[in-house]
């Protein structure tokens, strides 16, 4: 039995089968998070008013697996200075050939904004490998119910998308919340996808009626009430939650004081800032701080740093490009394999144990307890 034979294979349970990382890492070539292609982008949906799809091609045209709810970081040149961002695939996996993100415009953001105003069919973009831990493989469950608010319906799409695609008819209820019904990201495909699926349901809630005056919905924000009527077993199922940070810290405060079990409740953390200063060293530290050298096997250079400084900080320092893009341990781009020595890494889910066990290190959150040699 071939990969793709055993990834759809009619004996093993479709609910252990989605939760299964082996599912997505069959049929198609690995894209390593650390790996930069191109993008040709394929075409552009508008979603909502500010809300937008671009939908890509990778390389050669070869597929790409990948787990749903992954993210992959983008790069561009923005009026002369490079930026990269990181965006969740909205696409499925079992659609390989092709990758889309879903972009809201943002006021001031650099990259939404060009990506608006310049991508185009034809357009290309670099583009690191997917990553990420808010995925479908997170927690098997036989219920679950996902929770999103504006641009964070994407991971829960690509989920969506991939089990309703596998004809899998998993026991789901999707609940979003949005401004108003007109910026409800995906309505249509929501609704489509429910008839398809009997037991995956959709709600909405919206803080405004806008032009749609004849809005039937609730209005207001989510509350335990109207989560509690919608779905009166949501204790029992798994959460996966993700949209703005303070939507997302309100969300698990309600699961919380309605007797949800936190652990079983997962949450994309994207809300962050990319420069964050790190902490001074005190003159007095700085005097008595110990220094270690990181030797980098494939290029054959070396840098000395100080035990107080992150590995990918110090690499910058020393003119060592290094793949990155949160700076803060989530979102796996400065991911690297740790040759000989050790590190102190303190990372915010963004790395896996196995991957741990192998060897890797995200080297944003990575300080050297040792002197270190590093697969680059």
């Amino acid at each position: 039995m071939n990969s793709v034979e055993r990834m759809f294979a009619p004996a093993q349970d479709p609910e252990v089968r989605f939760s299964n990382p082996h599912t997505w890492e069959s049929g198609a070539r690995l894209w390593a998070s650390g790996e930069q292609q191109t993008l040709t982008c394929c075409r552009v949906v508008e979603e909502t008013h500010d809300v937008k799809s671009f939908e890509f091609r990778v390389g050669d045209g070869t597929p790409v697996r990948f787990e749903p709810g992954q993210f992959m970081t983008v790069s561009a040149n923005v009026k002369g200075q490079a930026v990269e961002r990181c965006y969740t695939i909205s696409s499925p996996p079992t659609r390989p050939y092709l990758l889309s993100i879903t972009v809201k415009q943002v006021p001031g953001g650099v990259m939404s904004n060009w990506l608006h105003e310049n991508m185009r069919p034809g357009s290309t973009l670099r583009a690191y490998g997917p990553s990420g831990t808010f995925t479908a493989t997170a927690a098997a469950s036989a219920k679950s119910l996902y929770l999103s608010a504006g641009s964070g319906v994407t991971p829960l799409m690509s989920m969506t998308r991939a089990s309703i695609d596998l004809g899998l008819n998993r026991d789901v209820v999707f609940v979003h919340s949005a401004r108003t019904p007109a910026d409800i990201v995906f309505r249509s495909e929501l609704k489509r996808l429910a008839e398809l699926s009997p037991r995956f349901r959709t709600f909405f809630v919206c803080e405004g009626v806008g032009d749609e005056l004849d809005w039937a919905g609730p209005i207001g924000r989510l509350s335990l009430e109207l989560l509690s009527e919608w779905v009166p077993d949501y204790a029992e199922r798994e959460v996966f939650t993700c949209g703005p940070a303070g939507y997302m810290s309100a969300v698990r405060a309600l699961l919380r004081e309605g007797g949800h079990d936190p652990a079983r409740y997962h949450q994309e953390s994207f809300d962050i800032s990319a420069d964050v200063a790190p902490e001074p060293v005190r003159e007095e530290q700085a005097a008595t701080q110990q220094t270690f050298t990181v030797k980098l096997s494939r290029s054959s250079r070396s840098f000395t740093m100080s035990a107080s400084e992150t590995v990918l900080s110090a690499a910058r320092k020393a003119g060592v490009a290094i793949p990155s893009s949160c700076s803060q341990g989530v979102c796996g781009t400065c991911k690297t394999r740790l040759l000989e020595g050790t590190v102190d890494m303190k990372h915010n889910g963004g790395i896996r144990e196995r991957e741990v066990q192998k060897g890797l290190r995200l080297l944003c959150c990575s300080r050297p307890t040792s002197d270190l040699t590093l697969d680059l």
